[in-house]
């Protein structure tokens, strides 16, 4: 039986959502990552890009490029639950599916078309996340995950493409290497040396030659450019753990400042294993100095998703593991060893009013975002663009509703 598989890709995915959140951004230049000096490009809208900008820039030449773009620091919070959206959807209606990245997919559809049609089937879920969520997708349709996901870089913006089965050689001839998988910024100039410049080239070029100027990556490009390249499919599983950490424009090794970010991250976390149904009981921090050397400390706890618990666990370990006293670059928070569940009440420390406060702050960030509640001592944190709800100090009693 000859395979089907379906590369669905999220069209300029950040930038997506943030239309979606405020509609005036719609058909301007929009730019969304780190906004000092040292930021780099996440996203970009179609608008910005006949301006040379692409994901990965520096943020600083991109505002050169393009001035009058509007530049956002971004929600990863915001993201990640359109991306559960869009994931529960192709849950529902597939029995197979890969996860490749935040707005990425693959799907298995072999064997449909004898019940369905394959690319009945992908436009119709194509269609359904349209509705439901409103934002941009692609997809290409054909018998591997390569020429997918060529086709739905051809397909792209917004719009869909099936690549008929014998047909892949030819899609592929006409289009620039670049647009391989496996193909990045060295391979391609080298191939441009080579008088390489279409994939028909590579075609038509002996396999021993690419593997003697490529090695195995040789071989790889050779098989791609043919069509026959097959990746395995992998199957899509619930996420074992949840991270994040903070880049600082300039090492410090202001305390108040570092425990401040890293509780901040700590409750943001928190919040997401309860939206999520989740408890973890593996606590990790990370530290990265100016000199880039990087070290981590973890602690088996059990299982939870309070505030009140995983706070003073994460402040230990950084106490414990910051020891060099070398100015700081980078610091990060990881909860891993996630199972499905909510937390338990302790007997002995939990208090009800304790335990309805939570449930109050989560109802109000579910309904007007992360950064609309926060503790009064951490109202002027300069973590609140970043983390988007930086709280600070042990268990909530005083806060502060933030105006949207």
């Amino acid at each position: 039986m000859k395979q089907s598989i379906l590369h669905l890709d999220l069209d300029t995915f950040f930038v997506s959502c943030e239309r979606l959140i405020d509609s005036r951004l719609l058909k301007r230049p929009l730019l969304v990552g780190g906004l000092s000096d040292r930021g780099v490009v996440a996203a970009c809208s179609y608008e910005t890009r006949k301006f040379g900008i692409n994901s990965g820039m520096p943020m600083k030449l991109a505002r050169q490029l393009c001035p009058e773009a509007v530049v956002i620091r971004g929600n990863s919070s915001t993201y990640t639950k359109y991306s559960h959206v869009v994931t529960e959807i192709i849950k529902e209606r597939a029995p197979v599916f890969e996860k490749a990245s935040i707005d990425e997919f693959y799907v298995d559809l072999s064997g449909m078309d004898k019940f369905f049609g394959c690319y009945q089937y992908a436009s119709e879920m194509r269609q359904q996340i349209l509705k439901e969520t409103g934002l941009p997708i692609s997809f290409g349709l054909s018998q591997n995950k390569i020429v997918s996901k060529v086709a739905t870089g051809e397909a792209k913006p917004n719009n869909q493409l099936q690549i008929d089965y014998g047909f892949e050689k030819q899609f592929l001839a006409p289009l620039s290497v670049r647009k391989l998988p496996a193909v990045g910024k060295k391979t391609y100039q080298t191939l441009i040396n080579m008088g390489v410049e279409r994939i028909k080239t590579v075609q038509e070029m002996p396999l021993e030659l690419m593997t003697s100027a490529f090695g195995a990556n040789g071989k790889t490009i050779w098989k791609r450019a043919n069509g026959i390249d097959n990746p395995p499919l992998i199957p899509f599983h619930e996420r074992k753990s949840i991270s994040t950490e903070r880049t600082y424009d300039r090492d410090t090794i202001d305390m108040d400042k570092l425990r401040t970010t890293i509780v901040a991250m700590t409750e943001n976390l928190a919040y997401q294993l309860r939206r999520g149904n989740k408890l973890s009981c593996t606590v990790a921090v990370k530290i990265r100095y100016s000199d880039f050397n990087t070290y981590t400390k973890q602690k088996q706890i059990a299982f939870t998703s309070a505030d009140h618990v995983l706070v003073p666990t994460v402040l230990e370990l950084f106490n414990n593991l910051y020891n060099r006293r070398l100015l700081i670059r980078l610091v990060g928070v990881k909860f891993s060893h996630l199972v499905s569940g909510n937390y338990q009440i302790n007997l002995f420390d939990d208090t009800e009013e304790m335990l309805d406060l939570y449930k109050a702050m989560d109802h109000i960030r579910n309904r007007y975002g992360e950064s609309s509640i926060m503790r009064a001592a951490s109202l002027g944190a300069k973590t609140i663009g970043r983390f988007h709800n930086p709280f600070a100090g042990e268990p909530p009693v005083v806060l502060a509703h933030r105006k949207q």
